[in-house]
């Protein structure tokens, strides 16, 4: 998921370059370097996934040649170029938090005209791929950055990133049923991890609640189907932090960029002097 809808659309009509004898090269670079959806994932052009599709369209080249598979490996010298313009060097990672509303999808772009959240971004913001994605109807923090390794990091479950949610139900609450998923539930052949689950003060009697709901996955509509699972509706989903970046009092729709000191002190591992 990349930014740029308008750019893509210009690039697709340019004319790609006549193929020219692979083998040869990739002799000599498939034994160092990085794999090239890596590398195009590395400048924030798009994730590695979406790389690897473009390769496929034959829209990747190197040094001339037309690429016709992702078991590529390219070194710094090589020049690299997507629908006929070169790669940028990789720039400075940086983050921003972006309050999303409802009813947006976090795509590039929807084949069924929906808003997106590339459509609503600042003008002056460079080329951004998501941290993950929120549902159409879920709002909240979404991280967004330049950088495709640190949107990787952030994503994997095995880095442990908590995410926290506050979750509008409707139905009876069951105290024991919420401690049931306190180490893990299987759903439809689906494992979850661990979900905390508390309830925030409300009005006795009323059949609408407040959760705080805390995950450490996100996988596709995780807390909606632990919802679910409890018997209880979801009227309303907010995703109040992802690790260590709170939402805070940032306004629906704003975008707002991390200060570098935070994130040299929350990723160390990117943000090295």
């Amino acid at each position: 998921m990349h930014r740029g809808g308008d750019e893509q659309t210009l690039l697709q009509g340019l004319k790609m370059p006549q193929e020219k004898n692979q083998s040869s090269k990739n002799s000599t670079s498939s034994y160092k370097g990085e794999r090239i959806a890596k590398r195009l994932a590395r400048v924030g052009l798009c994730s590695r996934r979406e790389a690897e599709a473009l390769i496929g369209q034959g829209r990747v080249c190197v040094d001339g040649a037309v690429l016709t598979s992702p078991a590529f490996n390219v070194t710094e010298d090589q020049k690299i170029t997507v629908d006929g313009r070169p790669i940028k060097d990789k720039e400075e990672a940086r983050v921003w938090r972006y309050h999303k509303p409802a009813g947006v999808l976090t795509t590039t772009r929807d084949p069924q005209g929906r808003p997106t959240i590339f459509e609503r971004l600042p003008p002056e913001m460079p080329r951004v791929i998501s941290v993950g994605r929120l549902d159409f109807n879920t709002e909240g923090l979404l991280l967004l950055t330049n950088d495709g390794a640190l949107a990787r990091h952030l994503e994997l479950p095995a880095n442990a990133w908590l995410r926290h949610y506050r979750v509008r139900v409707y139905g009876d609450i069951d105290d024991a049923k919420l401690a049931s998923v306190a180490k893990g539930v299987t759903i439809s052949g689906i494992h979850y991890d661990k979900v905390k689950i508390e309830r925030e003060p409300g009005k006795e009697g009323s059949s609408n609640h407040w959760l705080a709901v805390t995950i450490r996955e996100g996988k596709n509509r995780e807390v909606r189907k632990i919802m679910e699972f409890l018997g209880l509706q979801v009227t309303r989903l907010i995703r109040v932090a992802f690790g260590p970046f709170p939402l805070g009092k940032l306004p629906r729709g704003h975008v707002e960029e991390v200060p570098r000191r935070v994130l040299r002190d929350s990723l160390g591992k990117f943000f090295k002097e």
